[in-house]
């Protein structure tokens, strides 16, 4: 329907005007529609914030009591929802992009709509200029001929009236040219403000559906949201419906509990042996309160162990008066290196023609040939395990059913760790100079009632991934920000390929001194962790030999310095590989240090371990990802600024865009008025002004290059030059192009994380 062609008409001739002001007012709409979507991401994002912060602190509660295993139901369900309104704030960034891109689009349409129309406004200008015209000269018309009819009838001498006649005449000439000069405009003017009606209103049409669009997108995006927090609400009530009473007291006196037995009631038996490793037989005689008593003996050549009564079964033998016979077999599992020993229990009857073995049990791993395993006076219980090796020397033992008497753990510090090869020396340790990091914010909160293990002195546990969709990733509360393919923690078993995560985390420091970009001092550092699943603990603790932990650190040419965590890992300094670097686990230190962070959380899913620190190889200015120039011009009663910035995606391994980006100056000299474009806040108490920016990539406006302005009024000028600081973050990607791959078999990367981040990022004039 042609509204615009039928009621933009009107004896002034001003329907045009209003047409070419409604078109602008469109660009107005759009800008401010951007204002209006950025607002809401502003405030999806500090409410994200807010519920992560939430859930960290229902992490920190107390995990003490029945109720305690509840609190990850509510932390784990409040990092999904602040999961869910981050990936709103994503959606609503990419709208605003395309509103900006529209916005930019729609000013060159208008341009370009303006050169077209500009015969129309000519022809608007002509025919109100000639209809002027055209009411003054009809006005003199009548005026002259009235004059003229006056005399007449007055009786005016023949002179005056003929002199009025001329006059007539003359008015009528002049007024006849204007009728047929406004007839000519009339024409032209229709003709041309027909078109341009049309045109407006096509301009208008395509300008409502394009922003409906984006409205219906925006709709869309929220929408999407709400339906996920109901599906997280759904689950939460499933979640809590599913931990039954029964359950919560259950895992207390699971994980809680102090015994079955009964005070005074008798305990199980277990029966003892000693075995002279010079393969003699001893059979360990008992004292009155039915103990042990240790023979005098050199206590290196003597091996004590006991079996629980369970290792054997009703069908062993048939006449329990006789005393059981064993075949011990020895076995050391390194021919050279007599540390540790496999115990093979074969035990005889003599129900048959022909004595024959009824089982074969591997017993346990001990470390032997040291004067360590006998150091405490309770005999060691020890438990079966499953792997199965050949035999070696023999001896016979005779069985002595005894009392179980209370037996210490054998710790982490009773076994000794393999020896390391000759070719591998510890690297010298040392520590990271320079521009200090700041604290990074996915960094987890640090708890005063916990220190850490004094085999693994961690400073932090930086949070990577997560390895599962139902829990966190740290013992330190850190958000998931993952999935894994792995199998869940608690039903790892020893033939699984176990599931690690690695996380890189780089921080870049930069001071750029005016536009000299020869001035500029870079420097960058990086963090590189693993994640490992809680139940990788029981693995470790029940193999006693589990497969060494190899990994190859990639791309390690561009690296300047790397310090490995030398309570954890080995390497080989000679290596002639410039690109790469390996490094192995030292196993028995690895399973201490998780065990004890295990039991000061043993609530965690996954365990963080910083593995090693490095520093980066910097190119000045080149390996900034985001080049400053600062300019000040200030006079007593005005400052003006400048500030130039450049993404450079020479600087990152794989370029990506640069997020959250925040420029901070401060501002003296009394500041009483602000202009700045982009928009920008300033805070009084502060004396700060503050731009913050949507992402910056390849993709943006110029490539990544722009300028920010302000100009501030003052009351106490000039101002002084200050130092402009930058913050701004990237995910997926580091500057260093590092990376880690897994070497041998028995472990699999489940997931690989990389980000960086600014440290003290600043710039001076």
């Amino acid at each position: 329907m042609p509204y615009f062609l039928e009621n933009f008409w009107g004896e002034k001739n001003n329907g045009f005007d209003v047409l070419y002001h409604n078109m602008k007012h469109g660009q107005i709409s759009s800008k401010e529609l951007t204002d209006f979507i950025r607002e809401r991401s502003t405030i999806e994002e500090a409410y994200a914030r807010s519920m992560t912060k939430l859930a960290k602190s229902a992490g920190n509660f107390s995990q003490l009591g029945t109720f305690a295993p509840v609190w990850d139901v509510f932390k784990s369900s409040t990092e999904k929802l602040a999961s869910c309104h981050m990936e709103l704030v994503r959606k609503l960034q990419e709208l605003i992009k395309e509103v900006q891109k529209y916005v930019e689009e729609q000013a060159k349409a208008h341009k370009k709509t303006k050169e077209e129309v500009a015969s129309t406004l000519e022809a608007v200008q002509n025919i109100q200029t000639i209809s002027q015209a055209l009411q003054k000269s009809k006005e003199i018309y009548n005026a002259k001929t009235v004059e003229q009819e006056r005399l007449r009838k007055e009786g005016a001498t023949q002179r005056d009236v003929d002199k009025a006649g001329v006059k007539a005449k003359k008015a009528t000439e002049t007024y006849k040219s204007y009728v047929e000069k406004y007839a000519t405009a009339k024409s032209e003017f229709e003709q041309k403000m027909a078109e341009t009606a049309q045109k407006f209103q096509d301009i208008e049409e395509s300008h409502i559906l394009h922003m409906k669009e984006i409205i219906q997108s925006y709709s869309q995006s929220v929408d999407e949201t709400h339906i996920q927090i109901g599906e997280l609400h759904n689950e939460f009530v499933r979640n809590i419906e599913n931990t039954s009473v029964e359950s919560l007291i259950q895992k207390l006196a699971e994980s809680k509990g102090t015994g079955k037995e009964r005070p005074g009631k008798p305990r199980q038996s277990c029966t003892c042996y000693s075995v002279n490793q010079c393969f003699g037989s001893n059979v360990p005689q008992v004292d009155a309160e039915g103990f042990c008593i240790r023979p005098e003996v050199n206590e290196n050549d003597i091996l004590f162990f006991c079996l629980p009564n369970s290792f054997y079964s009703s069908s062993d033998s048939e006449d329990e008066d006789e005393p059981r016979k064993f075949h011990v077999e020895i076995k050391p599992v390194q021919p050279n290196n007599d540390i540790y020993i496999y115990i093979y229990i074969y035990i005889y009857t003599k129900n048959t023609p022909n004595t024959k073995i009824l089982k074969h049990k591997p017993v346990a791993v001990l470390p032997c040939c040291t004067r360590s395993l006998l150091t405490n006076n309770d005999l060691l219980s020890l438990d079966p395990f499953s792997p199965t090796l050949p035999a070696g020397s023999s001896s016979s033992v005779s069985s002595s059913t005894v009392p179980n008497r209370p037996t210490t753990p054998l710790t982490a510090g009773a076994l000794v760790p393999p020896p390391r090869p000759s070719s591998r020396p510890k690297l010298p340790t040392g520590k990271l100079t320079g521009i200090n990091e700041i604290v990074r914010p996915f960094s987890p909160p640090k708890t005063s009632n916990a220190s850490p293990p004094p085999t693994a002195p961690l400073a932090r546990a930086e949070s990577s991934s997560s390895l599962s969709s139902n829990a966190s990733l740290s013992a330190g509360n850190t958000p998931t920000v993952g999935t894994s393919r792995g199998p869940s923690p608690v039903t790892l078993a020893s033939q699984d390929a176990l599931p690690i995560a690695v996380a890189f985390t780089e921080s870049v420091n930069a001071y750029f001194k005016g536009a000299d970009p020869t001035k500029c001092i870079v420097k960058i550092t990086g963090d590189m962790t693993l994640s490992f699943p809680s139940g990788i603990i029981k693995v470790f603790t029940t193999n006693p030999s589990p497969a060494v932990l190899t990994f190859k650190l990639k791309n390690t040419s561009r690296l300047e310095q790397i310090l490995p965590n030398q309570q954890l890992l080995y390497s080989d300094p000679s290596q002639s590989d410039s690109n790469s670097k390996d490094f192995w686990f030292n196993m028995q230190a690895l399973t201490s240090y998780l065990r004890k962070v295990s039991d000061q959380n043993p609530s965690a899913s996954y365990y963080n371990v910083d593995i090693l620190k490095y520093q980066v190889l910097s190119d000045g200015i080149h390996s900034t990802p985001l080049n400053l120039a600062v300019y000040w011009k200030c006079t007593s009663g005005t400052t003006d600024l400048r500030v130039d910035y450049r993404y450079n995606p020479d600087s990152m391994a794989s370029p990506g865009p640069l997020t959250n980006i925040q420029i901070l100056v401060p501002v003296d000299g009394g500041v009483t008025n602000m202009q700045s474009l982009p928009n920008s806040i300033w805070n009084s108490e502060q004396n700060k002004c503050l731009w913050k920016l949507s992402d910056i990539s390849e993709k943006s406006e110029n490539e990544g290059a722009g300028s920010l302005r302000a100009k501030f009024e003052l009351s106490n000028g000039p101002s002084n030059p200050s130092t402009l600081a930058v913050q701004f973050m990237s995910e997926g990607s580091t500057l260093s192009g590092v990376d880690m791959e897994l070497q041998g078999s028995g472990y699999r990367l489940s997931l690989s994380k990389k980000r960086f981040a600014t440290g003290r990022y600043m710039a001076d004039c």
